[in-house]
């Protein structure tokens, strides 16, 4: 299987920001996956395996994330993190 990078665009749930709880689902779901994978919001850019670099995005809800990934398994994982983000309540 030959290395891809994906991207894509998904937004916060309007009454959901990314505060500890969602944001531990989402880096636990993302170190599932052997893909550097990168979340980016209000201009800053995150590691998607790191909590404290995730909560330091600062996002709303409503916010827009851009996840974008880069290995084996990308396409996999972006779609999978943007799934748990627009299911985030």
């Amino acid at each position: 299987m030959s290395a891809s990078s994906e991207l894509t665009l998904v937004r916060l749930p309007a009454t959901v920001a990314l505060h500890a709880r969602p944001a531990g689902a989402f880096v636990r779901a993302a170190a599932s996956f052997a893909a550097t994978i990168e979340i980016e919001a209000n201009g800053r850019r995150a590691n998607a395996k790191s909590i404290l670099e995730i909560l330091a995005l600062g996002a709303d809800g409503g916010t827009e994330l851009a996840i974008s990934a880069s290995g084996d398994d990308a396409a996999e994982a972006v779609a999978d993190l943007a799934r748990l983000v627009a299911g985030l309540s």
